[in-house]
Order: structure tokens, then C-alpha cells, then sequence
């Protein structure tokens, strides 16, 4: 039997990653420091699914001697994470709030695309669909996701 644990991803700034997930509405569900392996792993999970669909974020310490730390590019030659939302609308919103882009806004009611703090791309997708309501149906695709 095959079950599938989580996606990880590595980023530069734990707190703005969590508080990034944590908008789109999901919590952390435990953390694990390695002070031999000099990093960190951070499990989010939307609530109620612990051990069912969880992203790890993995943050890297920086090197003891003080040179620079590791740096990611490429998020997006990774794909992208996918979540399913109650209301893509208010989602969207609370992310722009919080100064959060979105790359593709969801015109249709049903898809929109963000990208967390390390270039990660996020799709949200509409549990069932919305009418297309302003300002989301005019409002243009910023960047890539």
C-alpha cells in the first residue's frame, strides 16, 4: 500500500512562510529542530488533516562560520502546491491584505494563483464555483505563477 505523507519545500524565512500558509487557512502541526543538522522542519497541515495532507517547510540554518546562507531559486520549475478553499474571494482577499500578490486572480470564480515568501507556486481553487464578482473578473494576471 502506498499513502501519501507531504510535499517539502525549503525556504529562507520561516515566520513569513507560516504566516503566508497560515492566510490561506492552514496551521502548524509540529516542529522539529536539528541543532547537529542545522535546520529546521516545520509541518503545516489544513485543520483536521494532520498526517494527511501536509507541507513541509524545511529552513536551512545559516552556516555557523557566517557565510551567506543557501539560496533558492526556480520556485517555480517545482509545479505548485494545491488547496481547496471555502470562499477563493475571501482568501484572495485576506492575501492582498497582508500584501500578498495574486499572480492570477480568480475571474472565474474557481482558480487563482499566489506565490509564498521563497517564489513557491500556490494554486486556490473554489470548492464548487462562485459567479465571477468584481474586483476579481477585471483585475489582470501580475507575473508568473
Amino acid at each position: 500500500m502506498t499513502q501519501y505523507l507531504h510535499t517539502m519545500i525549503r525556504v529562507t524565512d520561516p515566520d513569513a512562510t507560516v504566516d503566508f500558509f497560515k492566510l490561506i487557512g492552514l496551521e502548524e502541526v509540529r516542529r522539529f529542530d536539528s541543532e547537529a543538522g542545522r535546520f529546521t522542519l516545520i509541518f503545516l497541515a489544513p485543520p483536521g488533516q494532520a498526517g494527511v495532507a501536509e507541507v513541509e517547510l524545511t529552513y536551512n540554518w545559516p552556516p555557523e562560520d557566517g557565510s551567506a546562507p543557501e539560496d533558492y531559486t526556480g520556485g517555480r520549475n517545482f509545479g505548485h502546491l494545491a488547496y481547496r478553499v471555502d470562499d477563493i474571494y475571501a482568501t484572495c482577499r485576506r492575501l492582498m491584505d497582508a500584501g500578498v500578490t495574486i499572480n492570477r486572480p480568480p475571474r472565474d470564480g474557481h482558480m487563482a494563483f499566489v506565490r509564498s515568501p521563497d517564489g513557491i507556486s500556490v494554486e486556490l481553487l473554489q470548492d464548487g464555483h462562485l459567479p465571477p464578482q468584481e474586483p476579481w473578473a477585471s483585475m489582470p494576471n501580475t507575473g508568473v505563477w
